[in-house]
């Protein structure tokens, strides 16, 4: 729980942006890619508060590879898009974008983070940055508990 307090921190206010050659780059086109599944997390549930809200997963070609052989190539690019939940007249909608939250797959660049750059750029923005140089600690520390895996904590969907 304390690495989710930890990743809360930091989606909450956002941080410098990482330098030029380890940025993870915003997934630009990322609803067109394969949605693999959604999912909402309530008011009660452990990661509410910083997760709370209505999430989609998105995975480029190549990550979608990697869903499937349980390791993912270089290029993979994994995408959480998290929205608030908006309860009225007893259906649940999309509120207003989080985060968007990216896992970006370059062994030789991200070698001390599993291979993963990890960023969560704020609300609807493509370049207000919420992880920056902190992905180490932000995401990487609780992902390592997925190790085998590859870093990945979501499963595709059949």
């Amino acid at each position: 729980m304390k690495c989710l307090s930890t990743t809360l921190l930091f989606l909450a206010c956002a941080a410098p942006a990482a330098a030029a050659d380890t940025a993870v780059p915003y997934p630009e086109g990322y609803r067109d890619w394969r949605h693999l599944k959604s999912m909402v997390i309530e008011d009660g549930h452990p990661l509410y508060a910083p997760f709370g809200g209505i999430h989609h997963l998105y995975a480029n070609d190549k990550a979608v590879r990697g869903y499937k052989k349980g390791k993912f190539p270089d290029g993979s690019v994994i995408v959480f898009d998290l929205l608030e939940a908006q309860r009225a007249d007893n259906a649940v909608t999309e509120g207003a974008r989080r985060v968007t939250g990216v896992m970006h797959k370059d062994a030789k660049k991200f070698a001390s983070t599993g291979g993963w750059g990890f960023e969560g750029f704020a609300g609807d923005s493509k370049t207000e940055r919420a992880v920056g140089a902190n992905a180490a600690t932000a995401c990487y520390a609780c992902h390592t508990s997925q190790q085998d895996h590859d870093y990945v904590f979501s499963r595709m969907r059949d």
